[in-house]
């Protein structure tokens, strides 16, 4: 094994020792609960291992270690919105209508899978691509919606579909 492997793996350990108790208390106090906290700092130092090769340049590791973590946080907060609307709607349908548990499991995957997707948008392209895609609505009839110009509609669809397309690739 190479000696900067080596070396970025004992950096990685070093790291992990010495924060990883001020992560999860930190990202505890943002949580309001230790399990969902523990998820989240190992979460960051996965993240950590991906790019072990940026650790020789690190200067303030707690900022570092911040950053991944409001980032994972973010996502952790989305994926929770996703599942509650899923959920809210789920209790609105007939239960001789309501999916299996395995299907529940695969439409929330994918709205999850959407929602990483288009987050990258602003709310107003977001709301125009799901408008135009998921209830049919045409160029004209989003931008009455929005209260915005036909050339706005069509360049918030288009940078949905930019969008879609890098996420993808």
């Amino acid at each position: 094994m190479p000696n900067s492997v080596l070396a970025s793996g004992d950096a990685v350990n070093m790291l992990y020792r010495t924060h990883h108790g001020w992560l999860h208390g930190w990202l505890r106090a943002k949580l309001g609960n230790s399990f969902d906290a523990a998820d989240l700092a190992q979460d960051t130092f996965v993240r950590v291992l991906r790019h072990r090769h940026e650790l020789d340049a690190l200067r303030e590791p707690r900022a570092y270690l911040t950053t991944i973590a409001k980032r994972l946080l973010l996502n952790h907060h989305r994926r929770r919105s996703v599942e509650q609307a899923y959920m809210e709607a789920l209790a609105l349908m007939p239960e001789a209508l309501a999916p299996s548990p395995e299907q529940r499991f695969i439409i929330l995957e994918t709205l999850q899978e959407i929602e990483e997707m288009l987050a990258g948008l602003s709310l107003p392209a977001r709301q125009a691509f799901l408008m135009a895609q998921l209830e049919g609505l045409s160029h004209g009839e989003i931008a009455d919606k929005l209260n915005v110009s036909l050339r706005t509609v069509h360049r918030y669809i288009t940078k949905g579909y930019e969008q879609c397309i890098m996420v993808v690739m």
